[in-house]
């Protein structure tokens, strides 16, 4: 297969909606980072981004809309809850995902066999244009192959699935850097299942109470059900051995160094830069949290391409605010591998 890169304009928008709508797969921007993209209402389309993915199919999906009217105009769930349209009103279109009740026209392929159906209204116009133009809601998981570092730039789409898919549009970089915030509304109390650029705070601004999941900061339990895309798997990791440690700035920099002559990189802030012996990956200034969520799979993937390390470290992030997304990536990244200096 012959993987086209198209840019933003008229005809290459329409030219990736032809391509969606006779079951094809296409690589398209979001604000988040790059989905693939397939006819959400047609199963068979939906099994082709496993098979190109290498995703495990009891992983589900999220369906991509271009304005909150197409949940009722293709029937997507059994019925609207109060609270998805105070979210709407406060973030969409945005980074946030919308878990809900779904309809019996959502294919099982999507949902992963769950009663549920996970809904999105992306905030790039790019990808608002490929699902109005195509005139169907879209599946799109992350643009990359499963498990590895997730693509904010179309690049890293063609540097995992050129030759698995029909076409990827550069829309440039994606601003957030990270997927969107999963919140289940099928639950008694709202429960955030994957933290974003929403934060859980400003989510309970909108909506009071609401859970934190466990699964967000531990490892999904043995048999387990997952219950949103990021929740089940070892995710978002680099060929290199992502090791994370509890400890201050000072015992990060002298634990790293004591390890220089061991084929190590250190993942870490711009503040450490000087004070490291090993090759530094910085994320950004110390407590800028978005910098870190939008630079964290650019430089895990930076870390693959320069090929000098086995083993990355890096600190514990914070899980206050997006610190929180940043945290859940890493731990996943690093199969919740966490060295606890501070007990030492």
């Amino acid at each position: 297969m012959n993987t086209l890169l198209l840019k933003e304009n008229k005809q290459d928008i329409e030219k990736a909606a032809e391509i969606l709508k006779n079951g094809g797969l296409v690589g398209l921007p979001t604000e988040t980072v790059y989905g693939l993209a397939a006819n959400a209402l047609n199963g068979k389309s939906v099994a082709k981004i496993f098979e190109a993915k290498g995703r495990p199919m009891d992983n589900p999906l999220i369906v991509h809309i271009a304005d909150f009217s197409d949940i009722e105009k293709y029937n997507l769930v059994s019925e609207i809850p109060k609270q998805a349209y105070k979210l709407a009103d406060a973030f969409w279109p945005g980074p946030l995902t919308i878990i809900m009740k779904k309809s019996n026209i959502i294919p099982n392929e999507v949902s992963a066999g769950l009663s549920t159906v996970a809904i999105r209204f992306p905030s790039h116009p790019v990808a608002q244009r490929v699902i109005k133009a195509s005139g169907v809601p879209l599946a799109a998981p992350s643009a990359n192959l499963s498990g590895s570092p997730s693509p904010t730039t179309a690049l890293h789409v063609i540097n995992d699935l050129n030759g698995k898919i029909d076409a990827v549009i550069d829309g440039g970089v994606c601003d957030v850097g990270l997927e969107s915030t999963v919140i289940t509304l099928a639950t008694e109390v709202p429960r955030v299942l994957r933290p974003g650029g929403i934060t859980v705070e400003q989510l309970s601004s909108v909506l009071g109470k609401i859970d934190v999941d466990d699964a967000v900061v531990h490892k999904l339990k043995d048999g387990a059900v997952a219950s949103s895309p990021g929740m089940k798997y070892k995710h978002y990791a680099p060929k290199s051995n992502v090791i994370l440690l509890n400890c201050s700035d000072s015992e990060y920099i002298e634990y790293v160094n004591n390890r220089a002559d061991d084929d190590v990189a250190a993942l870490c802030c711009d503040e450490d830069i000087e004070h490291l012996e090993v090759c530094t990956y910085s994320l950004g200034r110390r407590n800028d949290y978005k910098a870190h969520a939008q630079n964290l799979f650019d430089m895990l993937r930076k870390i693959d391409d320069d090929g000098v390390a086995k083993t990355v470290y890096s600190r514990l992030p914070s899980i206050k605010g997006v610190g929180l997304a940043v945290y859940n990536r890493l731990i996943r990244a690093a199969g919740f591998e966490v060295i606890d200096l501070e007990k030492d």
